[in-house]
C-alpha cells in the first residue's frame, strides 16, 4: 500500500477546490489514482472543514455542505478579504453573502415547527388513550351482552320459555 504525504493530498485536493473544480475521474486519469481513494480525501477533507465541491463547475450546484463550509471559513473575514477569497476560489462575494443568509435562516422555524410538533403529538397521544377507553368500555359492554344472552338461552333451555303459558 503506497502512502501520499499530506503535502501531496492537499494539492490533488487542491485541485477539486474552486476555482478549478477539476473532477475526480479526470484527477484519476491524469494521476493514475484509484477514485475510490481520491473520493476518500474529498471526504476526509471535508470531515475537517474544507469545501470541496467534487468538480462541479457550477457553483449553484454545489451541496449543502461544501456551501455551509464556505461560509463558516468566510465568516471571520472583513469585505476586502472575503474579496480576495472569493477572488481564489472563483466565487463572488453575493453569492457567498447568499449562502449565509439561507443558513442563518435554516432554523429559523425549527423551533416553532418542533414546539407544534411536540403539541399535536400530545393531543394525538390523548385522542388515542381517549379511543382505546372507549373501544375498552364497547369491548365490556359487548362481552356483557353477550355473556346475557348465552345465559338467557341456558335458563329457557332449563326452565322453558316463560311466553310459552
Amino acid at each position: 500500500m503506497t502512502r501520499y504525504s499530506e503535502e501531496f493530498k492537499y494539492t490533488i485536493i487542491k485541485r477539486m477546490m474552486p476555482p478549478n473544480n477539476e473532477s475526480v475521474s479526470a484527477i484519476s486519469r491524469e494521476t493514475g489514482l484509484s477514485d475510490g481513494t481520491l473520493y476518500s480525501w474529498q471526504k476526509k477533507a471535508r470531515a475537517n472543514g474544507i469545501a470541496v465541491p467534487g468538480g462541479e463547475p457550477e457553483v449553484e450546484k454545489w451541496s449543502t455542505q461544501d456551501k455551509f463550509l464556505i461560509v463558516v471559513e468566510t465568516a471571520s473575514l472583513n469585505e476586502i478579504e472575503m474579496a480576495e477569497y472569493c477572488r481564489t476560489k472563483g466565487l463572488f462575494v453575493e453569492q457567498v453573502e447568499a449562502w449565509r443568509d439561507a443558513c442563518m435562516q435554516a432554523n429559523g422555524g425549527i423551533a416553532q415547527q418542533a414546539a407544534q410538533l411536540q403539541k399535536d403529538l400530545r393531543q394525538k397521544d390523548r385522542e388515542i388513550k381517549d379511543l382505546n377507553k372507549e373501544l375498552k368500555r364497547k369491548e365490556a359492554a359487548l362481552a356483557e351482552t353477550a355473556a346475557l344472552l348465552v345465559l338467557r338461552k341456558k335458563a329457557r333451555a332449563i326452565w322453558g320459555d316463560p311466553e310459552d303459558d
